[in-house]
């Protein structure tokens, strides 16, 4: 079996489990307690905040251990945009705060391509505090123009929040510029990197706040980071504790982040040589597919693209429908996210790009990893067939 299909999760490294195990076992204690075997386990976990910092090139002090990715966006766009609200009633004239009655809201902007749970926390946060969301228009490959940014961004606009790299086309978005337009208008940005750790660079994206989850690179599932610059008022969504600088009570999984750190290291070091190889396979397959299959087009941007993943539609035929044929033919592949599987609705990204409903419900997408190198001919000769089987009702 051939499991194309990394964007969605990865195999936890040996050697991420190995640093892990210790954790959970004899080196068991709670880092908040006061002896030592809780003193060692505050000991291991403040290594691995600093090991984090240090890849992407900020203070151990900024880095949050979370439970993955989705917590790491809702706390990200939630807590920055409900604590630029909160400084702001502070600033506020008395009268002010009697006309705002509560927290005043304020302005978002992010696209219609993002993640779930980027989309979701903006969407909380419009229906239950009354803040106002701009989804800037994509390009038919998927990419923000950062003029319309810069046009989008307003006086009282909180946070700008968008995706490094789309989880579903691969599309990369011209961060440096974006981190250019955030910085002139002194808005904070605040960058999902979930598909973007362990392929593109981290340190100096320009973002004041970055999410990643450990198992899109080879940590455990259910263990994830947000980098956010402490100079931000940043409202907690768990209370309690105050553990993570009273940014995320609850005692802390020391293991996660130990093998979170090993991972973000193991990646960081292999990214270059690793994305330039598996480009390579990746573009060869996509021009394999192309010429086999006549109805195939590749979505997302041709050049500025993650360097594993290839995504297509095969229109006139069911992607799900491709996807069992595949699996038959031994090859593990996806119709987008993981986190809207089984969904019949067309994808939100390939809609938003411009692509048809009836078209978008034909996507499927090829995702590599960190792995060892693949034959990839033969799955571009078994997509060529699971295409003609379905095409043809059998």
């Amino acid at each position: 079996m051939l499991y194309l299909d990394h964007a969605a999760t990865t195999p936890v490294r040996a050697e991420v489990r190995e640093a892990m195990l210790p954790y959970l076992s004899e080196r068991f204690g709670n880092p908040s307690s006061h002896h030592t075997v809780g003193e060692a386990a505050a000991d291991a976990l403040s290594d691995a905040r600093r090991r984090v910092a240090a890849v992407l090139g900020v203070r151990a002090g900024d880095i949050v251990f979370t439970s993955g990715g989705t917590e790491a966006n809702n706390l990200a766009i939630k807590g920055l945009a409900l604590g630029a609200a909160a400084a702001r009633a502070e600033r506020d004239s008395p009268a002010d705060r009697r006309a705002h009655a509560a927290i005043p809201a304020v302005h978002i902007v992010t696209t219609p391509i993002e993640h779930e749970s980027v989309l979701a926390s903006c969407e909380y946060l419009e229906r239950f505090h009354g803040f106002t969301v701009t989804r800037l228009p994509v390009s038919s490959t998927g990419r923000v123009d950062p003029n319309d940014l810069a046009a989008a961004i307003r006086p009282d606009t909180a946070l700008v929040t968008l995706g490094y790299a789309n989880n579903e086309i691969g599309t990369i978005q011209d961060v440096s510029r974006i981190a250019e337009v955030c910085t002139a208008a002194r808005t904070p940005l605040h960058l999902d990197a979930v598909q973007a750790a362990g392929w593109l660079p981290l340190r100096s994206t320009g973002a004041d706040a970055l999410s990643i989850a450990g198992h899109k690179i080879g940590a455990a599932p259910g263990s994830g980071v947000l980098a956010v610059r402490g100079r931000l008022p940043l409202e907690p969504l768990l209370h309690g504790g105050g553990q993570e600088r009273d940014r995320r009570s609850g005692t802390e999984n020391v293991a996660a982040a130990v093998g979170f750190a090993v991972a973000l290291e193991r990646a960081e070091a292999e990214r270059e040589a690793l994305a330039a190889r598996v480009a390579r396979r990746r573009d060869a397959f996509s021009a394999r597919v192309l010429a086999l299959v006549p109805q195939a087009r590749l979505t997302g941007d041709p050049v500025h693209r993650l360097p594993g993943t290839a995504s297509f539609t095969f229109a006139g035929v069911s992607g799900e429908s491709v996807l069992l044929e595949l699996e038959r033919r031994g090859v593990v592949s996806s119709s987008g996210s993981a986190c809207a599987a089984g969904s019949d609705e067309p994808s939100h990204v390939l809609l938003a790009c411009g692509i048809a409903p009836e078209v978008a419900q034909t996507s499927v997408r090829f995702t590599l990893g960190h792995g060892p190198d693949l034959d990839l001919e033969p799955v571009a000769d078994a997509v060529a067939d699971a295409v003609a089987a379905v095409r043809s009702g059998g």
